[in-house]
């Protein structure tokens, strides 16, 4: 998988290592556990997904970016914690992980999921991540799994002045792209990258 992830263009050695040492098999129900290497998105239940383990390394390393690339990243928040998946890549190239989930049937399973695992820097929280996280705040980055019509105004104000926002976001045509948002003293600026598709951001818990 790590080659195939190398061959389709992610650089970051750290990136690469994290896609290594997390076991994507652990995070997927056992009748999938066949299909846990293979570059596609599977259901964890509750009509959620986990996402391309491409889509996971591309967005992580854009979270990166040069800067954190260098030193690594500070605070991270995540935004749809799911099956534990991403946090647990995340915790890996990042000093410490916030992960949001609204539902508490995922929340349970990303518990139980990365429990094994001893993370000491991923804090699970149960809640609306559309408010972000504030106790938590500044982040150097904010990662989301889930498309929505507009950016929160939360997730800006949450992030740190040289920070970095990775989001799938609902673009012209009623299509989702990839939007980076980077935050400076002078205010932000965004590039819309690549087509993707991620589940509805929605607000609320259930």
């Amino acid at each position: 998988m790590v080659q195939r992830l190398s061959a389709t263009g992610i650089q970051s050695p750290a990136v690469l290592a994290a896609m290594g040492s997390v076991e994507r098999h652990r995070f997927v129900d056992s009748a999938l556990v066949n299909q846990a290497y293979e570059d596609t998105s599977l259901p964890i239940g509750l009509g959620q997904t986990i996402s391309k383990p491409s889509v996971v390394a591309r967005m992580t390393e854009l979270l990166l970016g040069s800067e954190a690339a260098k030193s690594g990243l500070g605070r991270v928040l995540e935004i749809g914690t799911g099956c534990g998946y991403q946090a647990a890549v995340l915790a890996r190239v990042a000093r410490e992980v916030y992960s949001i989930e609204r539902l508490r049937g995922l929340h349970e399973k990303a518990r139980s999921n990365l429990r094994p695992w001893r993370l000491t820097n991923v804090h699970l929280i149960f809640g609306d991540g559309m408010e972000g996280y504030g106790s938590g705040a500044p982040y150097a980055g904010i990662i989301s799994a889930a498309g929505g019509e507009s950016m929160p105004s939360a997730w800006c104000d949450q992030l740190a002045v040289g920070g970095r926002l990775v989001a799938p976001m609902v673009v012209t045509g009623g299509k989702q792209a990839l939007l980076v948002i980077d935050k400076s003293s002078h205010g932000f600026t965004q590039s819309i990258l690549e087509a993707v598709n991620f589940v509805p951001l929605k607000s609320g818990i259930a």
